[in-house]
């Protein structure tokens, strides 16, 4: 028996020696730097991070006449004008900051200088400078630091946190090697200070359900409504330009029309139909996945944002804007995000891809509407399956790179827009056909949304047509809700 033990002793010796030998050799030969964060957490990633929200301050401020009293009242002393004993060359119409005491009331601190002190509230101040004037203070989260106010941007402005000692500056400090700080400009390439967007504009004030104008009645001089819905039919469905739609006509149906014409009835039909696309009642899951893919504008490169149900694969928001910021991506969420009434669902999940605008726009709505909005961006990022995320998400996100293609397919023949507004309104119209009148395969080959009106038709021009009157009546119906107060 001892001898068996004996052996057992030496054997796990000799095991503890062995993994001492790879440890060591692992710890020479193997980077295990490349292991310590994957792609999503690496420092040149950092400039996609969007930071959490900084601390809010309300600096409450008093009126000077109203602090002598209180300091009458709670230590019976009174603040009395100063008695100055030389010329005094403060500017006549200098007053505190603080708390609006005029001149009587101010000395110079630092003698020469433009530093000035107050005798009421005892604050420090320069002349000119209304340091004070904001009643509102942003504050790091990570070390309370005031924030300062960087750059003016188009949108917005940002603040950045300049402490040396803020803690999560010296955590994203530690992740960058040394070699390449020591380069030229080195800390200029990594995102490390924390960084706050506030934004000047209030992209939840804007209008996405405006109504256009006198687009309740349709008047046809030369054709009628079975000639619009041909030309819708070769145009959207079947992809065709607007020349080779007006020469499908003239070929087919010996109906001689204009590629003006054909434009002048596609924009029609879009104005009629948005708002009952925009407004439909989906019935969305809990599953929304986002993308934004480039087109042309007069050769100038824009952008059309889609963000879709992930699991019925219905078209929820689209947008299309002449930049890539914050401000047209909040715009589509918003308008997937009214199918959810007042909340989101339990479980809601959003995938996107790393760009930093969909974070950021989560972060605004968070803001503007509290815990009933509150939902975290997963983000896919790469092309490959290098972590868990990619691994469980890539599916979901590569739904909507293949709406995309989709998309570019039947945008490809049009060799771009002539302006936004119009670019808008066509893919208003293409969003209606991939909705409500293309059929998909994920649903044996019917459209995503079921709508017993236009099951009643056999063509799809009469679907066209029908498609029409709907959005004619969701017009008036939304005159009536509007008069209606």
């Amino acid at each position: 028996m001892n001898s068996i033990i004996h052996y057992l002793l030496l054997q796990n010796q000799y095991l503890l020696k062995i993994i001492s030998y790879l440890c060591n050799f692992i710890c020479k030969y193997i980077p295990l730097k490349q292991w310590t964060f994957d792609d999503s957490h690496s420092p040149k990633y950092q400039k996609f991070k969007v930071d959490e929200p900084p601390l809010i301050i309300q600096r409450e401020v008093w009126f000077y006449k109203d602090f002598i009293k209180y300091i009458k009242w709670r230590y019976n002393y009174d603040i009395k004008p100063i008695k100055r004993r030389s010329v005094c060359d403060i500017p006549d119409d200098a007053t505190c900051p603080y708390c609006h005491a005029p001149k009587d009331y101010l000395y110079k601190n630092n003698g020469s200088h433009n530093q000035l002190m107050c005798k009421v509230c005892g604050r420090k101040s320069q002349t000119g400078i209304n340091e004070f004037s904001n009643k509102v203070v942003l504050r790091c989260p990570h070390c309370s630091h005031t924030l300062v106010h960087k750059k003016d941007r188009k949108h917005f402005i940002i603040h950045k946190c300049v402490n040396p000692k803020c803690p999560y500056y010296l955590h994203n400090l530690k992740k960058v090697e040394k070699k390449h700080l020591a380069e030229p400009f080195g800390k200029n390439k990594y995102k490390l200070h924390y960084i706050y967007r506030e934004f000047t504009v209030d992209f939840f004030k804007m209008d996405i359900s405006s109504l256009p104008k006198n687009a309740s009645s349709l008047r046809f001089s030369r054709h009628n409504a079975y000639i619009m819905s041909l030309c819708l039919t070769l145009h959207v469905n079947l992809g065709l330009s607007l020349r080779k739609t007006a020469q499908a006509l003239k070929d087919l149906y010996n109906i001689s029309i204009s590629h003006q014409q054909v434009a002048n009835y596609a924009r029609t039909a879009a104005i009629v139909i948005k708002p009952f696309v925009d407004n439909y009642d989906y019935k969305p899951s809990d599953t929304l996945v986002a993308d934004e893919t480039y087109i042309k504008v007069r050769g100038v490169k824009g952008y059309v944002w889609f963000v879709m149900d992930a699991l019925k694969r219905s078209i929820l928001g689209y947008q299309v804007s002449d930049n890539r910021g914050v401000g047209p991506c909040i715009l589509a969420m918003r308008m997937a995000f009214r199918n959810f009434k007042d909340k989101l669902p339990k479980g809601f999940k959003f995938i996107a891809d790393g760009y930093s605008a969909y974070p950021l726009a989560a972060q605004q709505f968070f803001i503007k509407f509290g815990e009933k909005f509150k939902f975290d961006i997963t983000q896919v990022i790469g092309l490959t399956n290098d972590d868990e995320v990619s691994k469980e998400f890539r599916p979901y996100k590569q739904i909507v790179e293949r709406l995309n293609r989709t998309f570019k397919a039947t945008y490809r023949v049009k060799c771009g827009f002539d302006n936004f507004e119009g670019a808008n309104y066509n893919v208003a119209l293409w969003v209606a056909y991939y909705n409500f009148l293309r059929p998909h395969s994920i649903h044996n080959y019917k459209p995503l949304n079921k709508v017993d009106l236009l099951d009643t038709a056999d063509t799809m021009p009469d679907k066209w047509i029908l498609l029409i009157y709907l959005g004619q009546k969701t017009i008036l119906h939304l005159q009536n809700q509007t008069a209606a107060g």
